[in-house]
């Protein structure tokens, strides 16, 4: 009896040992991305550690079915493992599956109302459904946890610059520079929320830390640009938008704005060409590009080109009764004959006489006179 005491005793041993070996081999092939052989020597150990790493495994490779069915699994042997719930939660969220997600992180913060992870994930399981007021006051929540939660005050920050509201915005963006001065995306938000509200000035220094921190992107050039632009650093505008077309040459805008820029430092001939540029490289709508060249053509005193140029908008928006009246008033400086001059008015008195405003009463007093100056001359 002894001895078969004894030899239990050795089995018993030598069976523990191999799970234990079998689950550090499974680690190490974890750890080092061997995942298929992983779950193979997990599933020998057959414990709810071992569970959980097959969960994470299948998780891992992208069989989503799998870690679901293998997180329920472990869940059906232990359903207060907040680990597990927690992950079977995030994959929930990462597949779309709002609902489970949404009761899962529920259920994790009646069980610990003070991780703000939690909260967090229950935040995006709301916004990712469109349940805006229950996804700001969960990120709320979570920083009401942990006032440095930089992912919950990034989207507070974000919500309220687009929202426009500035103020409430910068609560939760300088929060988060406080504890982390250069995180990018807050400081995107800063610039963003000063831009949105015509701050361009005090927008810059944010752009240029930006690119400082190594975020050369197109669009922050191109914002940055635009805040010279409005601060009448002309060269620094240029330069900006220069390099927003070395990153994109087909940029419209860029085109467009830049021109804009040499218009405004009095370069007409550089402006006339950059917002031709903007029209070789995008396909119409291109009323703004037309009605800017006129504009530029009527300082050069070229009132045909200005006349080409405002017809050329007209074809692209017939129904904009400015572009038109544009087109009479060069018409009468360009054209001598009257009885020509008075073609046009009298057009944009048939197509938008009705209207009644400042410009058709103009018109109608013009119409008035020419038919005076020609029935005299026909005298």
């Amino acid at each position: 009896m002894k001895t078969l005491f004894c030899f239990f005793l050795l089995a018993c041993g030598a069976t523990a040992d191999g799970q234990i070996a079998n689950s550090q081999l499974a680690d190490s092939l974890y750890a080092t991305g061997n995942y298929i052989k992983a779950i193979n020597y997990y599933a020998k150990d057959g414990s709810k550690a071992s569970g959980l790493q097959i969960a994470r495994a299948y998780n891992a490779i992208g069989n989503y079915e799998k870690a679901i069915a293998q997180y329920r699994n472990v869940l059906s042997l232990d359903v207060t493992l907040q680990i597990c719930k927690f992950e079977l939660g995030k994959l929930y969220l990462k597949t779309k599956d709002f609902s489970n997600s949404e009761i899962l992180f529920k259920d994790l913060i009646n069980v610990s109302d003070n991780n703000p992870e939690y909260h967090f994930y229950l935040a995006e399981t709301f916004r990712e459904q469109k349940k805006v007021g229950n996804s700001i006051t969960s990120y709320k929540n979570a920083t009401a946890t942990d006032s440095t939660h930089l992912r919950s005050l990034f989207q507070l920050g974000k919500y309220y610059v687009g929202q426009r509201e500035k103020d409430s915005a910068f609560i939760f963006i300088d929060r988060g520079l406080r504890f982390y001065e250069n995180d990018v995306a807050l400081i995107n938000l800063k610039a963003l929320a000063y831009f949105n509200n015509d701050e361009y000035i005090k927008a810059l220094p944010y752009f240029n830390t930006l690119l400082e921190l190594g975020e050369e992107k197109e669009y922050i050039y191109e914002k940055l640009a635009y805040c010279y632009f409005k601060d009448w650093e002309f060269e620094k505008a240029k330069a900006n938008y220069k390099k927003v077309l070395e990153l994109n040459e087909e940029n419209a805008d860029a085109y467009f704005y830049l021109g804009q820029v040499y218009w405004k430092d009095k370069q007409i001939d550089s402006a006339q060409y950059y917002v031709k540029e903007s029209i070789a490289v995008q396909k119409p709508f291109l009323v703004r590009e037309y009605v800017a060249l006129a504009g530029i053509s009527r300082n050069k005193e070229d009132m045909k080109s200005a006349l080409e140029y405002y017809k050329l908008a007209h074809e692209e928006d017939p129904d904009d009764a400015l572009i038109y009246h544009n087109i009479c008033t060069v018409a009468d400086q360009y054209y001598k004959d009257p009885k020509v001059k008075l073609k046009y008015y009298e057009k944009f008195d048939e197509r938008f006489g009705n209207k009644n405003d400042y410009m058709a009463k103009m018109v109608a007093k013009r119409i008035s006179e020419l038919k005076e100056e020609i029935h005299y001359d026909v005298k």
